[in-house]
């Protein structure tokens, strides 16, 4: 059951666009306004493969940890709602599971009641908050998650909305050392060397509409999970990330995607 009703939500500014705007127009969204579509027009199609296989990695991330017994998730970045949303497939497996959201877009805060229907046996909860606090974000996700047991920690197409002067690294490290053995990170990233010049397209039209991007080479997203296991196949494409199902269709991408570990020892430094 969700553990408190959303907080009224800000008044929603449509004079700029919004990352979670954006993306929910790639999926083909209706939770956006013109100058979302107006910046999504602009980006080259493989955009929308990006957006889509972004979320059908999430899919199987999430399904395969609730598989594992994970029943713990802290979700940052979550975007607009989009069925099946994460808490749908994994209490589809462990009813029991808690999950919380966080975004800092007042338009996700107005979708939030979707995030909140909960299975019966687990719970949901939402805050709008900013990745770049993670202090306050864990001191909310411990009022209804036990940080005794393992969590997973789902940073799903985010880090690249952070440049290197907000560190990232900092953020991801502070977020995973609250993390108990035996929790996971989950991460999704845009690649700036797969494919260099529709990387550059990207970040620029998103810096005309005043969003930063920070897209990052393998090398560099993988330095995300320093000090934790990979989970197999590694750091991989997003199609190219699966595990006991069928193979994803192959096919082109520009996102790093993999799975990783607390070890026994917790998170070296």
């Amino acid at each position: 059951m969700p553990t408190g009703t959303p907080p009224t939500p800000p008044r929603t500014d449509t004079s700029r666009a919004q990352p979670a705007r954006v993306y929910d127009w790639l999926l083909g969204g209706k939770d956006n306004y013109p100058v979302d579509e107006a910046v999504g027009r602009k980006l080259p199609p493989q955009a929308k493969d990006a957006a889509r296989q972004n979320r059908a990695f999430m899919h199987r991330a999430a399904a395969w940890l609730a598989d594992q017994g994970v029943d713990q998730f802290l979700d940052i970045g979550t975007g607009i709602p989009t069925e099946p949303n994460l808490h749908q497939i994994v209490q589809r497996v462990v009813p029991e599971a808690r999950i919380v959201y966080v975004d800092n877009d007042p338009i996700v805060l107005r979708h939030a009641e979707a995030l909140l229907v909960s299975s019966p046996e687990g719970s949901t909860d939402y805050v709008q908050a900013d990745v770049r606090d993670p202090a306050a974000i864990l001191r909310h996700a411990r009022n209804v998650l036990d940080f005794s047991r393992p969590v997973a920690l789902s940073l799903i197409a985010l880090l690249h909305f952070l440049p290197d002067d907000q560190d990232p690294q900092g953020i991801v490290r502070e977020l995973v050392d609250a993390l108990p053995p035996g929790s996971h990170l989950v991460l999704s990233h845009a690649a700036s060397d797969l494919h260099a010049d529709l990387a550059r397209q990207v970040t620029e039209e998103y810096a005309r509409a005043g969003i930063r991007l920070g897209f990052r080479t393998h090398a560099e997203v993988a330095r995300f999970f320093d000090g934790l296991d990979l989970v197999e196949p590694g750091l991989v494409t997003a199609p190219e990330w699966f595990r006991d199902e069928p193979a994803p269709p192959a096919e082109d991408s520009g996102i790093y995607a993999g799975v990783a570990r607390v070890p026994a020892g917790g998170a070296a430094a």
